[in-house]
């Protein structure tokens, strides 16, 4: 599991880093302005039924039961999956059409305090973008059937050349179309995404292809069982981004696109830990001989997800006013806009640990099948996180909207080992009170290091790019060598997995 994370963390490190580098192409174009507002809604809006129909539903249902299928029979496996694309492209194109259609009413929904111009414009891009689902949505397909036989590292890579092309394709669409350019640009991105993993599916002797389902096989039967249930805990969980979106709308101009832009670079250590990490685990947990096997993957799963995390998330709430002014602060991105990112961002940061635990315990609900226990561990979290930021928007504002999600996240993943815990009948022990302990010791001792490197050599944001790049990449080298100093002598149990995942094949 620790050596197919870290090939995933290495694939996606490429991809997160374009993924910044295409924020920072579109804040130096459109700032954070109405029409970014508008664009972003409409992005969330195609998102929202990827990530449901595709990434969500579809993976937590299919990866499971095609690594079961594939323990037995190579080719019914393959058939299964081939099966299980018709049935995908079927349910996209109806998708599609109906986002389409209901485009005003999606865009309503979802930014009721939107104007008159702001609301048509929303809606156009809305219907531009929704064809995105269903090329995303076979990617999503060929990344689960690659993950399931072993392959980590294109998946990974394959949004690398998603923002790729759209980093290309932009400054041209957008100079010709404005904003409209940059949905041509998303779907450009979306098809090479898929095409990526296609293509490697041929080097595996796997190719993805429709055929005509077997309705009659049992394993195509259980996922269609599993996808309804986790279709509809995931529908609940899409609520998350359109309540910050709906309670947004009614602040300042530009809250909406702050949010958004603090969220790309929460989704920095989000995508290249937490993700790399709960998609290893899904098949591990899935092909466990036994409960003892089963908890022993988790345990070390949650644990190497806070190993990385943690002191990520110290480092980025330590520099979040210099992190954003090296990555956004030029064009139209002005001083409101970066003082609104850092805060945003320091407050969403709080929530990372609280999701990587999340994030990986959904998947031990999933490599259970549990969907009832899933739908209920969803539906807390969103039912926190709308209560959270209706009580903490009027307080703080866009900073409750960034502060709630990982509040109720955090809850909803201790929800989620104790249902897990009552399915097994026996102690998880995740975290002691020792490892606690051990944890904020190190933490403790890099923020100690990184006040020290302040005083000595301060920000300057009158100097040169190169030179502030040195700055936030000298805490980047420094937090990270003081924490492994420290988590080395406290002979943190990760390391030895580090050790392990690389001394042999």
């Amino acid at each position: 599991m620790v050596r197919h994370a870290i090939f995933m963390m290495a694939g996606t490190f490429l991809s997160r880093i374009l993924g910044l580098a295409r924020e920072v192409l579109v804040a130096a174009f459109f700032g954070a302005t109405k029409y970014m507002d508008a664009f972003n809604i409409a992005y969330t809006l195609s998102n929202l039924a990827r990530q449901l129909l595709a990434e969500g539903a579809l993976s937590a249902a299919f990866v499971p039961v095609f690594s079961q299928s594939l323990a037995k029979s190579r080719e019914k496996a393959l058939a299964l999956a081939r099966g299980t694309m018709t049935v995908l492209l079927v349910a996209a194109l109806i998708v599609v059409g109906i986002g389409i259609i209901f485009a005003p009413g999606l865009v309503k929904i979802m930014a009721p305090g939107f104007d008159g111009e702001s609301h048509s414009l929303a809606v156009e891009l809305t219907r531009w973008m929704f064809p995105f689902l269903i090329v995303i949505s076979l990617s999503a397909l060929t990344m689960g059937e690659l993950n399931s036989l072993g392959s980590f590292f294109v998946p990974a890579l394959s949004p690398a050349f998603s923002n790729l092309i759209f980093i290309v394709t932009a400054p041209i669409f957008a100079a010709r179309f404005g904003v409209y350019g940059l949905a041509l640009s998303v779907l450009c991105g979306g098809f090479a995404h898929f095409l990526t993993q296609w293509l490697y599916s041929f080097r595996l002797k796997a190719v993805l292809y429709p055929s005509r389902p077997d309705m009659k096989d049992p394993d195509l039967k259980r996922i269609m069982k599993l996808f309804l249930p986790y279709a509809a805990g995931l529908s609940l969980n899409q609520v998350n981004p359109i309540i910050s979106r709906m309670l947004g709308s009614f602040l300042q101009e530009g809250s909406i696109s702050v949010l958004n832009y603090s969220n790309r670079i929460l989704q920095l250590p989000l995508g290249l830990f937490v993700i790399a990490i709960s998609q290893a685990v899904l098949p591990q947990l899935s092909r466990a001989k036994d409960d003892e096997e089963f908890i022993d993957t988790l345990r070390q799963a949650v644990r190497f997800a806070l190993f990385v995390v943690l002191p990520a998330s110290l480092g980025v709430i330590a520099i979040s006013d210099e992190f954003v002014h090296l990555v956004f602060v030029r064009g139209e991105f002005g001083a409101w806009a970066w003082s609104a990112t850092s805060s945003t961002l320091a407050f969403s940061m709080l929530g990372l640990p609280g999701m990587a635990c999340s994030t990986v315990v959904m998947r031990a609900l999933y490599a259970l099948s549990m969907p009832k226990e899933a739908f209920r561990v969803t539906a807390f979290s969103v039912c926190a996180t709308a209560l959270l930021s209706f009580v903490l928007v009027w307080p703080m504002g866009y900073n409750g909207l960034a502060l709630a999600p990982g509040i109720a996240f955090t809850l909803s993943g201790l929800l989620g080992l104790y249902y897990v815990k009552k399915k097994l009948g026996r102690p998880l022990k995740i975290i002691t009170w020792d490892l606690a302990g051990d944890y904020l010791v190190a933490l403790a001792v890099i923020d100690i290091a990184v006040m020290v490197y302040r005083f000595v050599w301060p920000y300057d944001v009158s100097s040169g790019i190169m030179i502030r790049s040195l700055w936030v990449l000298g805490v980047i080298v420094l937090s990270a060598g003081v924490y492994a100093g420290v988590t080395l002598l406290k002979n943190f149990e990760e390391w030895q997995l580090l050790r392990q995942a690389f001394g042999k094949k």
